[in-house]
């Protein structure tokens, strides 16, 4: 159960005197709605309030069962229209029978920019339970002369959002503390104010219509972008009322137990925070150590990682002799001396030893991410043109993923490529890996082997390794934190660009070749567990 459905759950507890006990001695609703409509006369006499046409009595017949007078009408069973039982103590009426004012809408207003009158309007009753006139707009003096002084808002004017998506049905009460001075306030056409007798308990009638709120939603009427919460419907709301005493029990009672559903929404939201974030970090944390070769042991008897990368560098060498890649201009060897880590690049050699992100075991080496690929490139520009409902797959930053190396392949762009057209250099293979260039740089998607034919566009670049490193590792490597301050620290210009040739000088760990096979058992089996959590 959410902290929300606890909540509804006590205070349908509380609107059908289930809350809190009933005390044989406390005086029956029945006499308090009798002082309520004797006083409502007496503001009748006074010309403070209109009187009501067909006025509503609610009474308990003698079969026990709730029965309704309208006007001159005879009595009508109501017990299939009260949405539920309540307590022998307890009493029905109408919303409309127990306030001291019309239940109504303010007025369209016309705005001024300082005029000392405020607006009240649906985003003042705000999300969090409280008022906020901060946010309310000054009304020009010609709308407020259409204001009779009752509907100036007072303290203890309940307001229900009445129009629109989203706010619609959502309750809060005004008090005179709201008031930053002693403005007047009035409320717009889309807030219902409901100004109660003060014989009631305040906050007991809130909550009724707090509990109410989904009803509200249910009955309003409109269209989908105007939808409407109609003054007749809240005024014939059936409201429980309890004897003066109990209400003030119930609210007690709500006022400590509704205090620790607070509490615990509280640390549902950090808790759901917490399960969202917690396989993801840990998943990062795992690779971090599987980078680091901290997540299996070394075995001596593994051929060093310095013979995997002499067999991956000659195996470079002979492609391209046969003209299959080209030779890097700038080609990397990185060694170990001295204890010092040390580049060479064009014939110079330099210590690089404040490069290097965190210590490897004695086994492993260092080397740049060109240094294992036969290609890095981008994709074709301008192939909006091409675009199609058939032809081949053309993959953009939409079909790659944020946290993983899996391919999003929910919608995918084809494209019709005329003969003409460049593409060959793009032309996508199984084990190549899409890395995001610009804006959310890093995305990532690993092409399966099998893949149909398919391209790329200009926003991704596509990673093709030689042989030996056609396997996961790399792609591992490039989720951990490491790779994305990498990233960071490399991007250029607004759009957060990422140049080509920065994906190439990313430092790479290179473990011994069987060593690395291990890594990826272990980590496929660790991940298989987290996607469980």
């Amino acid at each position: 159960m959410t902290g929300q459905q606890l909540k509804n759950s006590i205070l349908q507890m509380a609107v059908q005197g289930k809350l809190v006990p009933q005390d044989p001695n406390d005086e029956p609703a029945s006499v308090l709605l009798e002082r309520i409509r004797a006083e409502k006369e007496q503001l009748i006499k006074e010309g403070k309030i209109k009187k009501e046409k067909n006025p509503s009595v609610i009474f308990r017949g003698a079969d026990n069962l709730p029965y309704e007078k309208i006007g001159k009408n005879e009595p009508v069973c109501i017990a299939d229209e009260v949405p539920f039982d309540i307590p022998e103590s307890w009493e029905w009426v109408r919303l409309k029978n127990i306030v001291v004012k019309e239940i109504k809408r303010g007025k369209s207003p016309t705005y001024a920019d300082n005029s000392g009158i405020l607006v009240f309007a649906q985003k003042c009753n705000t999300k969090a339970g409280i008022i906020d006139l901060s946010l309310a707009k000054h009304l020009d003096f010609k709308s407020f002369a259409k204001y009779p002084d009752d509907e100036y808002m007072q303290d203890g004017d309940i307001v229900v959002n009445s129009t629109g998506n989203g706010t619609l049905g959502r309750v809060g009460v005004f008090h005179d503390s709201d008031r930053s001075n002693d403005c007047v306030i009035v409320p717009d056409s889309h807030v219902t104010t409901i100004r109660i007798n003060k014989i009631l308990v305040l906050d007991y009638v809130y909550y009724v219509l707090v509990y109410y709120q989904p009803y509200f939603e249910k009955n309003c009427s409109g269209s989908t972008n105007q939808t409407e919460l109609k003054p007749l419907v809240i005024a014939n709301l059936f409201i429980p009322v309890p004897p003066i005493e109990e209400q003030r029990r119930i609210i007690r009672k709500l006022s400590s137990v509704l205090s620790l559903v607070t509490k615990c929404d509280e640390k549902e939201v950090a808790l759901g925070v917490y399960n969202t974030a917690f396989p993801a970090q840990l998943k990062k944390s795992i690779l971090q150590y599987a980078v680091q070769g901290k997540l299996v042991p070394q075995d001596p008897a593994d051929e060093p990682a310095s013979v995997l990368l002499e067999r991956i560098r000659a195996e470079k060498e002979q492609l391209i002799k046969a003209g299959k890649i080209k030779r890097d201009k700038h080609e990397s060897v990185i060694f170990r001396r001295d204890n010092s880590y040390y580049e060479k690049v064009d014939g110079i050699e330099r210590c690089i030893d404040d490069e290097i992100p965190f210590e490897i075991p004695e086994s492993w080496e260092w080397c740049r991410l060109k240094s294992l690929t036969e290609n890095i490139t981008s994709g074709s520009r301008d192939w909006a043109k091409y675009y199609s409902t058939t032809g081949v797959a053309f993959l953009r930053m939409g079909n790659l993923s944020k946290n993983s190396f899996d391919l999003r392949l929910e919608h995918i762009q084809r494209v019709s490529i005329p003969s003409k057209a460049e593409g060959t250099r793009t032309s996508l293979q199984g084990g190549d890996l899409l890395f995001s260039i610009t804006g959310d740089v890093g995305m990532l998607g690993l092409i399966p082997d099998g893949f149909e034919k398919a391209y790329i566009n200009q926003h991704t670049a596509m990673i093709r390794f030689l042989p030996q490193m056609r396997n996961k590792y790399i792609p591992y490597l490039l989720l951990t934190d490491y790779a994305q301050k990498f990233y960071n620290a490399n991007q250029h210009g607004i759009k957060n660009s990422f140049r080509l040739d920065s994906i190439g000088e990313l430092l790479v760990s290179i473990p011994p070749e069987k060593e690395l096979f291990r890594i990826l058992q272990r980590i496929s089996l660790v991940l298989s567990k987290i996607a469980i959590l």
